[in-house]
């Protein structure tokens, strides 16, 4: 008997130890979870769910500027878009097939996103007039980070389809047609303009503010660039800090690296008798005295060298004029500095 007592006794000690195991153990997994922060899944906490009616948007845009008949014509596409409305739709259709970050598709509840006309519209409300992304919205319906999406997007894809075919060097036909637009420029044998820019790093970090400080006393990067009648820049070397001069440039640049390796573009040319077969590059006063390199004349004496400066600083003005297209002081520069790194614009 005491034995079967004993035995009930030391199941009933193990039925309790047990309930009080299950218990602490509750107990910790409740206070655990107290002090666990919680985790939120869903829409952003303090974030306004702005309607759009971004379907309406789209269609609006499309009666505007693509329909059959659209309201407005092909002068104010022109205007407002900066090129052609055929030209659009090219550029459009490129972009889409490359990247599918622009094609329209549907939600988790089946409604439509934003098409690709309204992204690379934004786009281009923000190259053609510089305007802030967030100006986009109350027309195109579009946010503000999904405009500055749109348009790293946008340009990244533009360099991948046509870097190719306009960021290159000049092949022989090229050289061809360079060379024949200047001896009708009374340069026979000259390549294009040399020349250099500042840009102004609006968001330069302090610790880099010394070195890409120059002259005008704010951080700036350098673009030595050479371009041609038709606003083809066909070369561009951007990066340097702007404390350097034009000299320290031409030394890192890549343009003369063919030729410090005897390998030229195939230029042939005759002047006042004698043969040459290298190009040159009409440049100022800074540069070195190479021969491909043709500076003016400072305080000619005579006529023929005030009429050669004349000519050389009127021809480099002309040349010069695609690169105030890239003038850091318009407002598409300034606004493009805004969306970040050195890397962003240099890629």
């Amino acid at each position: 008997m005491n034995t079967i007592a004993q035995l009930e006794e030391e199941e009933e000690e193990e039925e309790i130890m047990m309930v009080a195991l299950k218990n602490n153990m509750t107990i910790s997994h409740c206070i655990g979870e107290l002090n666990t922060p919680i985790r939120h899944g869903g829409s952003v906490h303090g974030h306004v769910v702005i309607d759009r009616d971004r379907e309406m948007g789209d269609h609006n845009l499309f009666m505007d500027y693509f329909s059959p008949n659209p309201r407005y014509g092909e002068a104010l596409f022109r205007r407002r878009y900066r090129m052609s409305r055929d030209l659009f739709l090219q550029i459009v259709g490129a972009v889409t097939n490359h990247d599918n970050y622009f094609h329209q598709r549907r939600n988790a509840i089946g409604r439509l996103g934003l098409s690709a006309l309204q992204k690379i519209t934004a786009v281009f409300r923000m190259l053609a007039y510089g305007v802030p992304a967030d100006a986009t919205d109350e027309y195109v319906k579009i946010g503000e980070s999904t405009a500055i999406e749109s348009m790293k997007r946008f340009c990244r894809s533009i360099v991948q389809i046509y870097g190719g075919q306009y960021l290159r060097r000049p092949n022989d036909n090229d050289i061809a047609r360079l060379l024949d637009i200047g001896k009708q420029r009374g340069f026979p044998g000259m390549l294009g303009s040399l020349d250099c820019m500042h840009w102004k790093w609006k968001n330069c970090t302090t610790a880099w503010a010394g070195q890409y400080s120059g002259r005008s006393g704010s951080p700036t990067i350098i673009l030595e660039a050479v371009a041609d009648y038709d606003l083809w820049i066909w070369h561009a070397y951007f990066g340097m800090p702007g404390s350097n001069n034009d000299i320290n440039v031409l030394e890192a640049s890549n343009l003369f690296s063919d030729l410090a390796q005897e390998i030229a573009p195939p230029a042939h040319y005759i002047i006042q008798g004698k043969e040459y077969n290298v190009g040159y590059y009409l440049v100022d006063g800074i540069y070195p005295k190479w021969s491909t390199l043709v500076q003016t004349i400072h305080q000619p004496q005579g006529r023929k060298k005030k009429y050669f400066a004349m000519r050389q600083e009127a021809c480099r003005k002309v040349l010069n004029v695609p690169l105030e297209y890239c003038n850091p002081d318009l407002q598409l520069s300034q606004d493009l500095h805004v969306f970040g790194r050195k890397k962003s614009y240099m890629t």
